[in-house]
């Protein structure tokens, strides 16, 4: 499976999740999205991307306020998303830390 790191991440996860046997692993600015708002690649997580790790959890919620779906309100299913929660300029240590943990 795909696994795509938002550029609100560091590069360094992308490489560790390849490290680890994820070979399809990429980082947003390796694919030419850089800047690319979460909604822009909404299409491109969809389209081929398994996963995706991001810091902006809230694009996958229902956001029935507006009059047109942001995020991925309007996708029956999404594959998987993994949300690193940290604080505000968390370091790549703290990042790291949190990608490689495993869930309980």
């Amino acid at each position: 499976m795909k696994l795509l790191i938002d550029e609100c991440l560091s590069e360094e996860l992308a490489k560790l999740a390849r490290q680890r046997g994820h070979a399809e692993a990429s980082h947003i600015v390796w694919i030419g999205k850089r800047g690319w708002k979460d909604w822009e690649l909404k299409a491109v997580i969809l389209d081929g991307i398994g996963r995706s790790s991001t810091r902006t959890a809230s694009i996958f919620a229902a956001q029935t306020s507006r009059p047109v779906p942001v995020g991925y309100a309007d996708v029956a299913v999404h594959a998987g998303l993994i949300c690193l929660s940290g604080p505000v300029g968390m370091d790549l240590d703290l990042q790291l830390e949190l990608f490689e943990a495993r869930p309980r």
